[in-house]
């Protein structure tokens, strides 16, 4: 690649940075109803209409070099987007859509994808109390920059974006609590943290599993030097499952990794530890009669 067209690839990528949030707020604020001044709008499309023009200059010619290789118009332009949109904006918007319908999904009182014989293993308490505790100190903001802010324009953005605030707040938890930790009827392992982590263990590859509690500071998902993966909630794992080879694993945002050791959390630890450590559910068979014996 010469240059020139990696000098465009970079600032392609940091133009998609820089405008797609700026623009997402833009429009949800109109949705909302909010009015925005006409130079504000006028600015604001003409950097969007900037951005898709440096996209298509950057997008065109990789999408032609993949069609020329023989691939279809869908693979082409998949192929394009994802050489200019960075992999953590990808799975960014990804993770809000899925936490969204997530939303929808704990409101009907649904789960997500339960297979038939699967056992399911929820993981919220240690962050039950955490959210309800932000989603009342977000009310209680909202209400008081509502009642300080005197400018209708700065009072009405800041609304929309409190709100929406609260919604992906709410969103994230019914994630957590709609797509819980599975261990299926074929004695395989899926470990989920609502829409942002999901990973399946195959049977065969569970050496043995133990009830571990830990206390550990940290992020949601980390790796240590002896391939060890903690999937904390409330920085607590209270189940280890080792496994004969290591297994590799995405992060929210991307990243690949591998680890030999898992260790997360389950409000039941000894149940899911229970569950792992069975036999896989197999049909019974009948054994065929024998032949009756001849009669003399």
């Amino acid at each position: 690649m010469s240059a020139g067209r990696t000098l465009g690839l970079r600032a392609a990528r940091v133009a998609v940075w820089a405008v797609l949030p700026g623009e997402v707020a833009l429009a949800v604020c109109l949705v909302a109803g909010v009015r925005i001044p006409g130079a504000v709008l006028l600015g604001a499309e003409a950097l969007v209409v900037g951005m898709l023009a440096l996209e298509a200059y950057v997008m065109w010619p990789l999408y032609a070099a993949r069609r020329r290789a023989g691939g279809g118009r869908r693979e082409a332009g998949l192929a394009a987007v994802r050489a200019v949109v960075p992999v953590a904006v990808r799975r960014l918007i990804g993770h809000e859509f899925r936490a969204l319908h997530s939303l929808g999904l704990w409101a009907v009182r649904r789960r997500h994808r339960i297979p038939e014989g699967a056992r399911s293993f929820s993981y919220t308490e240690p962050q039950t109390g955490i959210m309800w505790t932000i989603l009342f100190v977000s009310v209680v903001e909202t209400v008081v920059l509502a009642l300080v802010i005197p400018w209708p324009l700065i009072h009405a953005i800041l609304l929309v974006v409190d709100v929406y605030g609260i919604v992906i707040v709410l969103a994230l938890h019914a994630a957590c609590v709609t797509r819980p930790h599975l261990v299926e009827a074929d004695g395989s392992l899926r470990l989920r943290y609502g829409a942002l982590f999901d990973l399946r263990v195959a049977a065969a590859v569970i050496v043995s599993a133990r009830v571990e509690r830990r206390y550990d500071g940290g992020g949601l998902v980390r790796v240590d030097e002896d391939g060890v993966l903690d999937l904390a909630v409330g920085s607590r794992t209270t189940v280890t499952v080792e496994l004969a080879e290591p297994l590799e694993f995405v992060r929210p945002l991307g990243r690949r990794g591998s680890a030999r050791t898992l260790r997360f959390h389950a409000d039941d630890p000894r149940a899911a530890v229970a569950a792992l450590g069975r036999k896989p559910v197999t049909p019974e068979r009948t054994a065929p009669s024998s032949p009756p014996a001849p009669t003399a």
